[in-house]
């Protein structure tokens, strides 16, 4: 199908065409004319894209999908992606928001609701939140990063990641609200918390590397922690020091398994989950 229009020698109508494309099996060939749609941006075919957008199963397709709803008139598009906002469809919210994040007008900032960002399905929430922080006016980030704070602690490593990565691109103003949550009595929560103020001040540092980090002040609390680490980095270290570091490494295991029973621990997963959650991650983005 290439870039070029879809043929209609046939006589069948090219909207028909285009939407028995967008429809067929091999996803390859919904690619394809995804691609031939946005080469061509062609405003009747707005309501077969938003369709499409609400059910294709390929990410590459979807993502296809939206790039040539983008090359449409913003007049036009967006009224259209706003109902979707409001569908029962998962993926239609979600694919809506990813839209609009691709799009960039600001004036879809006044569309995301407290409830969007709350979304029971995590895949629209994590969209939500990406698509604020890049929408949000300087004068109401506090607000948006008092309610993303909220959430902390909630779903899996990739949500966790998720929020984490909006928490750090709204800068300094998640600061007061990042340092409450580190006392809350929560130990997820905490840890969530202090593991995103480290990947604050460090975002080469690593989510898992930050979320080990967070446990282990939250095990041994913060002054012992600190304590650990500087007695680690000190040249030097004699027998004495060895035998100190091998108890406080017998009770940082032990406090590691109550706070692993506390619900700490589950923060975490294997790191090759990690590195295929932070690939696809990127490329959503």
């Amino acid at each position: 199908m290439g870039g070029g229009p879809i043929n209609t020698t046939d006589g069948t109508p090219q909207n028909t065409r285009v939407a028995n494309a967008l429809g067929a099996k091999d996803p390859s060939v919904r690619l394809q004319a995804a691609l031939a749609v946005g080469s061509n941006p062609d405003p009747g075919l707005l309501e077969t894209l938003v369709e499409r957008c609400a059910v294709e199963p390929d990410f590459f397709v979807r993502d296809m999908l939206s790039w040539a709803l983008t090359r449409l008139s913003p007049q036009i598009t967006l009224p259209r992606i706003r109902r979707e906002l409001d569908s029962a469809r998962v993926q239609a919210r979600s694919q809506a928001l990813h839209t609009l994040s691709k799009i960039g007008d600001r004036g879809a900032w006044a569309w995301i609701t407290r409830d969007m960002l709350r979304d029971a399905d995590d895949e629209v929430a994590r969209t939500a939140w990406r698509l604020a922080v890049a929408l949000v006016p300087e004068d109401e980030k506090k607000d948006l990063a008092d309610e993303l704070v909220a959430q902390l602690g909630r779903g899996d490593r990739a949500v966790r990641l998720s929020l984490s990565r909006a928490l750090v691109d709204l800068g300094d103003v998640v600061e007061p609200a990042l340092e409450k949550a580190t006392a809350d009595p929560d130990p997820a929560v905490a840890a969530h918390a202090r593991a995103t103020r480290l990947l604050r001040q460090d975002p080469e540092a690593g989510f898992d590397a930050a979320i080990d980090e967070a446990k282990r002040v939250i095990a041994l609390g913060p002054e012992r922690a600190a304590a650990a680490a500087a007695a680690a980095a000190a040249p030097g270290v004699g027998e004495t020091s060895k035998a100190a570091e091998a108890s406080e490494a017998i009770e940082t295991s032990e406090a590691a398994e109550t706070a692993e029973t506390a619900g700490v621990a589950e923060i975490g997963e294997p790191a090759e989950t990690a590195e295929s959650m932070e690939a696809a991650e990127a490329v959503d983005c």
